[in-house]
């Protein structure tokens, strides 16, 4: 089992991260292990690799790419149980942390695993397939209303409304249970002037991948957390392909930067909240020319930093 595909942003991570020889790195996401193999070339042999990811595909295609090699060691989790697992290993601070928060080629690519609309599969989406809930699930068992908050809060589509009144009204008649029959009815939703802006499920697809994962909720509860893992001057690079996670790790990184509360007018800081470090750059990383001509699925990334003090 093989990811073969260039990881996204992969110069700017390695630069970003300023990686030590000796220092401790934790790719919470590891997917095939792309970042991560980058990341091992450029430690000494004191250093060390912690990989971590909930979907067994992925830790299986690590494990036959770096897994052999003595300074690194892989865990089957989400990111989020990230203080556990270090804890676990009897780490108290890293040098970095690597999230890259996008649907891994693997992922899209296996049909049977159900995150793509280009393949006939059953509706799964499921990255961590311990999880008791599918996407079918979603489609099939949220109301109306519920479809539609998902559909316009985490795809930004402006069809919402008018998709999820089509699927409720389909599922009367019998459940939907595969992404061709969801393509079908999201296709029948959307004006037919409107389908030619790339393929009409694209949006929709997504927004039931980010409910049926909890990734936003993932993000937003952890990644302060994970700045606090870092010892002084470490840094977590984080990538994101939707602009509501962009959102998340700008307003993280602002406030652990500038926590102070008090109003503006107050002639000292009386709150007590302290900086934690800094943003890096004030503005995302994006990919480079080169990059999008070669890597299509670079197309709406953006890397954010921060480094602690």
């Amino acid at each position: 089992m093989e990811f073969k595909h260039r990881s996204v942003l992969l110069d700017e991570v390695i630069e970003g991260l300023d990686i030590k020889p000796d220092g401790i790195y934790v790719d919470g996401t590891l997917g095939g292990a792309g970042h991560s193999s980058v990341i091992l070339q450029n430690l000494g042999e004191n250093g060390m690799l912690i990989g971590i990811d909930q979907d067994e595909a992925a830790i299986e295609a690590a494990g036959s790419r770096i897994g052999s090699d003595p300074r690194v060691t892989i865990v089957r989790s989400n990111y989020s149980n990230m203080p556990e697992v270090l804890q676990g290993l009897g780490i108290d601070k890293v040098s970095g942390i690597l999230l890259d928060l996008g649907v891994s080629s693997h992922q899209l690519d296996e049909a049977s695993r159900g995150f793509s609309y280009r393949y006939d599969a059953p509706l799964d989406m499921r990255m961590d397939k311990r999880s008791s809930v599918t996407a079918g699930d979603i489609v099939n068992d949220y109301s109306e209303q519920e479809l539609y908050r998902v559909i316009r809060d985490y795809g930004e589509e402006q069809f919402a409304k008018n998709i999820a009144k089509h699927i409720a009204a389909y599922r009367i008649g019998k459940r939907i249970e595969t992404t061709f029959e969801l393509n079908e009815i999201i296709k029948e939703s959307i004006p037919a002037k409107m389908r030619q802006n790339g393929h009409p499920s694209k949006k929709t697809f997504q927004a039931i991948r980010i409910e049926c994962n909890h990734e936003l909720d993932v993000l937003k509860d952890t990644l302060d957390q994970m700045i606090d893992l870092l010892e002084s001057g470490g840094r977590i690079a984080v990538i994101t392909f939707h602009s509501l996670e962009d959102r998340i790790v700008k307003n993280i990184f602002r406030t652990a930067e500038s926590p102070c509360t008090c109003p503006p007018d107050f002639p000292v800081c009386v709150c007590g909240k302290v900086s934690k470090g800094r943003a890096v750059s004030r503005k995302p990383i994006l990919p480079s020319e080169e990059e999008l001509e070669v890597n299509s699925r670079s197309k709406s990334a953006k890397l954010r930093i921060f480094e602690r003090s």
